[in-house]
Order: C-alpha cells, then structure tokens, then sequence
C-alpha cells in the first residue's frame, strides 16, 4: 500500500467526513478507498462501445487560470464531437456547461474525461446512449411531421 498526498477543498472534506461518521468509517483513508472503488465501477459500467451521444455536464470556477482556454482547446480538438453547448451562470465563481457530443463512445470518453480533469472542474458527469452506427436520419422535406397540415 503507498501513502499519497492529496489537496481537497474545504467543503468537499466535510461531505466526506460527514459520511465517513455515518457509515461508521474509522478513518478518511477507509471512505476514500471505497469512494474511489465505486468511482471506477461505475465509469466501467456506464461505457457502451460503438457509436453514441452523450450529455457532458460540468460546473467550473470560471475565474480559474486559463481554465476556458483549455477548456475551449479541448473541443475545438474535438470538434467533431460536439453538437451544441449551453452555458450557464450559476453565481459569482461557478458556471455550468451542458454539452451534448455525438460519436465513437472511446472518442466521446476521452474527451468527457479530460474535461472533467481539468483543474478548475469542480462537478463533472458524462452520460452516454448507445446508437446504431449505420442507421442514417430519414429526410423529410419539411422537418418533423406532426400532422399539421401548411396553409
């Protein structure tokens, strides 16, 4: 076993204290291993293979160094990926991103999981639905058909 070091913000350790004492942890070392476990189950259990789209969701000091410039490096790297982002203020420090992606699942995770590494990335969640990869969207001439008729 190997002793690392690790910097948490204030709030985050007292989430994890908190349930370290209502579950009965006898140290944050205990909690923190299980927490990660259990983070690393789910990513494996969420990753379908194939094609995809996906919801990345993310909140971020905004005012962290350079951080909307990564941020912004990252999808132009990948632009292929993204469909469409909503930006929202949440208050003075935080905003929050919504980005819907469209693509290979293993290309779609590389890029939610290097959003969501960068420093300044407080929250951070990626989910992703599986897709037909030869199934091609029907043209219609007009949009979606839902039975009004033009006058």
């Amino acid at each position: 076993m190997q002793r690392i070091t690790i910097t948490i913000e204030d709030d985050l350790l007292a989430e994890i204290d908190a349930a370290a004492e209502a579950r009965g942890y006898q140290n944050r070392s205990e909690i923190i291993r299980d927490l990660a476990r259990a983070g690393l189950q789910q990513s494996a259990e969420e990753a379908p293979s194939g094609q995809c789209v996906a919801a990345l969701v993310y909140v971020y000091d905004h005012a962290a160094r350079d951080l909307s410039k990564r941020l912004v490096q990252n999808f132009h790297g990948h632009h292929d990926l993204s469909l469409a982002t909503l930006h929202v203020h949440l208050d003075d420090d935080s905003c929050m991103e919504v980005t819907a992606l469209k693509g290979a699942s293993s290309e779609v995770r590389h890029l939610a999981d290097h959003v969501i590494a960068e420093r300044g990335v407080r929250y951070g969640r990626v989910v992703m639905i599986p897709t037909a990869a030869d199934k091609k969207p029907r043209k219609r001439g007009h949009g979606h058909d839902y039975g009004c008729t033009a006058a």
